[in-house]
């Protein structure tokens, strides 16, 4: 176990990307790149992907030698030779009853619209995907898709050189959307390890409102897979967001995702990122304050165990005054699973006033798990109010005991207080039905080591 906390500053994420020299390419990336831009576009979008491509060709899968990497070992995705494929499906388990005529799904990063149901939703909505999109509406995106800051990460410039199509969430000004919009990413494993790239672009002009579900699932397990998914999501003034992404990847699958947040004034952002799947998976979530008073609320969960690797990066920045701010992630990890917490705050001097909160605490279940946390928090401002922190602990004996004297087994008393630890984070999702099917998911997690 390791618990490293310091206010050290920020590398810019496209010079950590940025590594390699035109002399050193990475063949392993180039063979990626040259799978994912196989299938050409033309127009706009061409152009778009062209960019990004040469922006991989003179870039690096990450390694542990960079801060930023340094916890989590690509290594093992390296020895795996993905393919695009695309495959189909003809069903999905379960829907959100809230979402059934207001979801977009995708297969393997391709529209299934055999699958997706968008109705009776109010004026001013566009849910569809991208080849879906009139000719005025493609015009309008052009300004919003791979615009975000971080674009040239690496991971994020390959899904942008692959793009053929997106997800494409745009609520007009003043618009209030009362249901819940599903975006459903369904990964399908063929005969070889498969490669796909789901993307998303939200949109929420002045004054909007609108809940979000994000949510990547596997259909074939087992199978070996690898999801690289990017979403970029634009707040106009006063417009609000409540998104929930939901990781519960395959058992022998990876899983990259960027979510790309900007906020303009007064805006207010939600994120509630729940971790449940996949060997290795790694999730950088990025905001970035374009006005004064916003406000930025970041809800985190992961639940691994047996040989996960759950990674989580955070950064929030802070750049106008009267922002706020607040974070809690929790990890439960079980068995020999591996959790990462990086979380930064950037409060420079212009962001007087401002109130930011960040908080990530850890529940070990078993002596051979561990969690690696680094907190950080960059101030220069000398107006505000900051405060960051981790803690790591395992079931207190005295719960347990207490709880066994209720006659309670020690078994139950145990899954009593690791749901009670997740629920917190929960119960706090707007959406009802996927509630209840994340606590049941949580219960029924009985592989989880329950030592003392």
């Amino acid at each position: 176990m390791t618990i490293q906390v310091s206010p050290s500053s920020i590398p810019n994420s496209d010079a950590v990307s940025l590594t390699a020299t035109l002399l050193d390419k990475d063949a392993y990336l180039i063979n990626l790149l040259n799978q994912v831009t196989a299938s050409k576009t033309e127009g706009w979008l061409q152009g778009l992907r062209e960019s990004a491509a040469n922006v991989v060709r003179h870039s690096t899968i990450p390694n542990t030698r960079e801060e930023e990497w340094r916890f989590t070992d690509l290594s093992s995705l390296r020895q795996v030779q993905f393919n695009v494929e695309t495959l189909h499906v003809t069903s999905l388990p379960e829907i959100l009853k809230e979402t059934a005529n207001s979801r977009l799904v995708f297969v393997n990063g391709v529209y299934a619209s055999e699958l997706s149901a968008v109705k009776d939703l109010p004026p001013g909505v566009v849910v569809s995907n991208l080849a879906g999109l009139s000719v005025a509406e493609q015009e309008a995106v052009q300004q919003y898709l791979a615009q975000a800051e971080g674009a040239q990460e690496v991971f994020t410039a390959l899904n942008t050189a692959g793009i053929i199509d997106a997800a494409v969430v745009w609520v007009k000004k003043n618009v209030v959307v009362e249901t819940p919009i599903h975006l459903v990413f369904v990964a399908v494993t063929g005969e070889g390890a498969t490669i796909s790239q789901p993307r998303c672009l939200v949109v929420a002009e002045g004054g909007s409102q609108v809940t979000l579900v994000e949510e990547y699932r596997n259909l074939t397990e087992p199978g070996v897979y690898l999801t690289n998914a990017v979403t970029e999501i634009w707040l106009g003034e006063n417009a609000e967001v409540s998104h929930t992404r939901v990781e519960q990847e395959g058992g022998e699958a990876f899983h990259i995702g960027k979510t790309a947040v900007t906020q303009s004034r007064d805006s207010r952002y939600t994120c509630h990122a729940i971790t449940f799947g996949a060997k290795l998976s790694r999730h950088n979530l990025e905001v970035l304050q374009t006005g004064e008073q916003t406000q930025t609320t970041l809800n985190g969960l992961t639940m691994i165990y047996g040989k996960q690797l759950a990674d989580t990066h955070s950064a929030i920045a802070l750049n106008y005054p009267h922002g706020t701010s607040k974070q809690l992630h929790k990890c439960i990890v079980g068995d020999r699973a591996h959790a990462v917490f990086n979380g930064k705050v950037f409060v420079p001097k212009p962001a007087q006033l401002t109130d930011a909160a960040q908080l990530n605490r850890n529940l070990l279940l078993s002596s051979k798990a561990r969690v690696d946390t680094k907190p950080q928090l960059e101030i220069t401002a000398d107006n505000v109010k900051c405060a960051h922190g981790a803690t790591v602990s395992q079931l207190e004996d005295d719960e347990i005991f207490y709880l066994q004297s209720r006659g309670i087994d020690e078994n139950d008393a145990r899954k009593l207080l690791i749901n009670a630890f997740a629920a917190e984070i929960i119960n706090q999702i707007p959406v009802p039905s996927l509630r209840e099917n994340l606590l049941s998911t949580v219960n029924n997690l009985k592989s989880i080591s329950l030592e003392s």
